[in-house]
C-alpha cells in the first residue's frame, strides 16, 4: 500500500502572522477554514511540493516554535538563499557539515559555504518562521538509488521538469561531443536520462 506524506502540522501562536509569512514566501494558500472562534485551519504548500503545511488554532498540542528540522529540497542552494533573503525570511548563510553526511542538530559542526565538491545532499541553509519553527533547505541534484521507483517518473511542477530537461540537454551535449556525431534519437536519450536521474541510477553517457 502506498503511503504518501501529505501534511506537516506546524505549531504557531498567531495564525494570521504565520499565514502572512508563509504566503509571503510564495507558498500557495490552499485553505483557510474556521468552524468557530476556537478552531481554524490554514493550509499552505511550498512551490513544487507534493506535501503541504497546516497551522491554525486548536490543530496541535505542540508548543509553538517546537517544530524543528523540517526539510525542503532545492536544486540550487545559492539561488534559494538569494530568494529567501529577498522575500524577508532572513536565511542563514549556506553551510555544509563537518562530517560530510547530512548535518548535526542545531548549529553544531556547521562549516561555512556549500559542500566543497558540491555533492548532492551536501549543502544546506536554514531559516525560521516568526514562532521559531525551524526549516532546513538541502541541495539535491541527483537522487540516491532506491529513493524513487525507476518505473514511475513524476515532476512536482513545470519548473522542476524544465530544470531536469536543462540538465539532460547539457549531458546530451557532452554525449554528442564524445561520439562526434549528432544523435537523431535524442528524445529516447533524454527520457532515459530523466528516469535514471530521478531513480538515482547511473546516468547515460
Amino acid at each position: 500500500m502506498d503511503m504518501k506524506l501529505e501534511v506537516i502540522v506546524v505549531p504557531v501562536t498567531d495564525v494570521d502572522r504565520a499565514k502572512s509569512f508563509y504566503t509571503g514566501l510564495g507558498w500557495r494558500l490552499d485553505a483557510d477554514l474556521a468552524t468557530g472562534e476556537g478552531f481554524r485551519v490554514v493550509q499552505v504548500t511550498p512551490p513544487g511540493s507534493p506535501a503541504s503545511v497546516i497551522f491554525g488554532t486548536s490543530v496541535t498540542s505542540q508548543t509553538p516554535g517546537s517544530a524543528q528540522g523540517l526539510h525542503l529540497i532545492v536544486d540550487d542552494i545559492a539561488a534559494a538563499h538569494d530568494e529567501l533573503k529577498r522575500l524577508g525570511a532572513n536565511p542563514s548563510e549556506v553551510f555544509h557539515d563537518a562530517g560530510g553526511v547530512f548535518h548535526h542538530a542545531g548549529t553544531d559542526a556547521r562549516v561555512p559555504g556549500p559542500d566543497p565538491q558540491r555533492r548532492s545532499y551536501g549543502s544546506f541553509l536554514s531559516f525560521s518562521d516568526p514562532d521559531g519553527n525551524g526549516w532546513i533547505l538541502q541541495e539535491v541534484t541527483t537522487r540516491l538509488p532506491g529513493r524513487l521507483d525507476p518505473s514511475v517518473t513524476t515532476f512536482a511542477s513545470a519548473p522542476d521538469l524544465a530544470a531536469a530537461l536543462r540538465r539532460a540537454a547539457a549531458a546530451h551535449g557532452e554525449h554528442e561531443a564524445r561520439t562526434g556525431a549528432e544523435d537523431p534519437n535524442w528524445p529516447d536519450w533524454y527520457a532515459d536520462y530523466l528516469v535514471r536521474e530521478q531513480a538515482g541510477s547511473d546516468l547515460p553517457r
